[in-house]
Parts: C-alpha cells; structure tokens; sequence
C-alpha cells in the first residue's frame, strides 16, 4: 500500500512553520508526524502539500494509496483502522476526513464513499501551533512507548542521579554525566549520541534527539523536546526545538516553539504570562489578526532561519516569520514578519542575498547543503509575506 500524508485544512493555522514545511513534518513528542506514522505502519511515505514546497517534498502516487490527514498524530488503534482501508472507504472524526482509500487518478467524492466514524479517545491532533507545545507532553509518552518496546537502554551511568529509571532509557553513543534525571512525572528519551553536561536538571516528560545537546547547568521543566542537533542550556520549559536550533546561553524559555535553524542569543528570554493573567492571543496569518488561545502560558513562536541576539527580550504570545533578525533593547512587536531586520525601534526588509549568505554558513556547519530549492523556498516565502513588511 502507498501512504501519503496531505496538509489538510488547518496548514495555515500553523504557519509559520508550515511556510518551510508540510504540517507531516513538524515534530511533536520525539518523532516528527511523518515520522510516527511511518514508525506505525512500517511504510515511507509521501505529501501532498502547497506547490512551491512540491519540489523539495514531493507526492508519489501508485495505483493504490491511502491520504492520510497529517494534522492527527497516529494512535494503535488509528493506524489499524487506515491499514484496513478499502476501495470508497474513508475514517471521518467528526466532520474532518482523517484517512481515506484512492485508486491512482480517481477523483474522491466522499458522498460515494463509505464513511466510518473514528470513535476511539485516543485522538491528538495538532490544529494550531500552541499545539505543538501543549501537547508534547502527551506525544512524548506516546512516542517513549513506541520506541522503547522490546528494547533495554544503555546503562545509566553511575554519576547521574535518576528517579523512576523504568521510564528513562538512553540510546546508543549518548553521554551523561552528573546530572540529574527525574522521570517520576513521565519519561525520559536520551537519542543516539546526544549528550547532557553536567550539573544539568532534567524533569520528564522530556526527549533529546539524535545528536543534541543540553549544556552544563541547564533546568529542564516538563513537556521539552529538544529536537536533532540542537543545544540548549539555561531554564526550558514546556517547549519544543524542532531540530539544529540553538539557545545555548542562560535565559527562559517557556511555552514556545522554535523551527529549524534559529538561533537565541546569550540571556535572551520570553515571558509566557501575562501581568494580568488573561489568556494568552497570538497572530494569525488567515485572519491577519490575533486569535484567542485559551491559554494563560504561551509564549514565543518562532519561524525556521530566525535569531536574536544577546539580552533579546519577547512579550507573552510573540510569533516571528521565516529568516528574521532580531535584536537591540526593549520589547520588539508581537508579530514579526519573515524576513524583518531590527528590532524594538523599528524594522527594515533583511534581503533575501543577506539572508541566504547566512543559511548557506549556518547549514554548512552542520554538513548540510544550503541548495537551490532551498533557496527558491525562502524567496517564495520572502514575496508572500511582503504585505506585512513595513521597511
């Protein structure tokens, strides 16, 4: 069977990180969502995702295939309903086609098509980007058991303080040394030559991934993804890095969620409470206006190829584009665009030259290739966001 994940209907709900991605391939818990899925059903898959981004993510279709809605994280129960899909079958949750059966060609008109129902109440769905940290801490777990069943962690070193070491479990190549490591709340995942320096406090549920780094003294909070190649030190707290993403230095973060390739410079911290204590409103890019959260914690998000510089500070529901700079004293607007240059004192457009000379360094210190398609990505990106760009 051929599987393929489609954006559905609320990729622009989360933008931005769905401007340099599928909504398959954010990552929530340990695992991205294309990830998870493919871990589940034992399949690669495909996308169908916006054109511009068709190139770099394409959609393979063979004669017979199952579309999967990628906004649902998978469950048991959900990937054997989708394994079980027919011919004019699909899995509904409520309104919203979650899964559903196309022979190659076939034009899908679910009047014709036997509906069934999702009725389980295993359901995580990631329809906005606070999402994306509000619900890691159960994605987390959820990943933990996938991954860990069957197998036996590398010791634990003698040194490292741990609490509940069920619940720990630490791959191939990771090091640790004095630190602590406290899964009492939930699990603990180390990745494969991922490293945690000493003095470090760790409370789960909290996933390292491959090759990602927790810096000496850092004070890791619940929920906590720190995703592939990253490193972090200072204070975290319930938020995710997607991967190769850095806030290396002293300072808080708490409630936010950064891409790829951002960077937060020495000391710099969010607020993810406001002084009234009122729920928490960030932008919209669909309604070009501020949407309720219901949240009273939620702090920064943070577009791929975006940074800060030393002693930034971000108010409470802050959302910044694709390749923004950020820096200088005060509290910059709680939105910036892609692709803005400056900070509380005004902004200017950061051109698209400047910004790839920067990708192409960055991306090179980590083996990776800042290509073509990359570049004609961002410069998508950089026209369809000149509307909020003021300089």
């Amino acid at each position: 069977m051929n599987y393929i994940l489609f954006d559905g209907n609320v990729r622009n709900q989360l933008l931005p990180f769905t401007f340099t991605r599928p909504v398959a391939d954010i990552r929530v818990g340990i695992l991205t969502i294309r990830e998870k899925w493919e871990l589940l059903l034992g399949y690669t898959t495909t996308t169908v995702t916006e054109d511009y981004l068709a190139e770099k993510f394409p959609m393979v279709e063979l004669e017979r295939n199952i579309l999967i809605n990628a906004s649902f994280l998978p469950s048991r129960n959900l990937a054997k309903m989708v394994e079980g899909l027919s011919e004019n079958q699909a899995i509904f949750y409520g309104d919203e086609p979650l899964a559903f059966f196309a022979l190659e060609g076939q034009e899908v008109i679910f009047d014709d098509y036997e509906i069934i129902q999702y009725s389980h109440d295993d359901v995580l769905r990631i329809e906005h980007t606070w999402d994306i940290f509000s619900k890691n801490h159960a994605a987390i777990e959820r990943d933990f058991e996938w991954l860990t069943e069957g197998r036996t962690s590398q010791p634990i070193p003698d040194s490292v303080f741990a609490t509940n070491t069920d619940l720990i479990f630490i791959e191939e190549g990771a090091q640790l040394q004095h630190c602590s490591l406290n899964a009492s709340q939930g699990p603990i995942y180390i990745g494969k030559n991922a490293e945690v320096m000493e003095g470090s406090f760790i409370r789960g549920p909290f996933a390292l991934c491959e090759n990602a780094t927790v810096k000496m003294g850092a004070k890791i909070y619940t929920g906590t993804t720190i995703g592939p190649y990253s490193k972090v030190g200072g204070e975290v707290n319930n938020s995710v890095l997607f991967g190769y993403s850095n806030k290396g230095h002293d300072g808080f973060m708490g409630n936010s969620v950064l891409g790829e390739w951002c960077n937060w410079g020495a000391d710099t911290n969010n607020s993810n409470l406001k002084n009234n204590y009122a729920p928490v409103r960030l932008w919209d890019y669909e309604t070009e206006g501020f949407a309720k959260t219901g949240l009273q914690f939620c702090g920064l998000m943070m577009g791929d190829h975006s940074k800060c510089g030393i002693n930034t500070m971000f108010n409470t529901g802050t959302v910044i584009g694709v390749s923004a700079n950020i820096y200088g004293s005060g509290f910059p607007r709680n939105f910036i665009p892609s692709f803005s240059w400056g900070g509380a004192a005004g902004m200017t457009t950061y051109k698209t030259n400047k910004a790839f000379e920067t990708a192409k360094i960055v991306m090179a210190r980590r083996n990776i290739e800042f290509t073509e398609v990359d570049a004609r990505i961002l410069e998508h990106i950089f026209e369809e966001t000149a509307q909020w760009r003021r300089g």
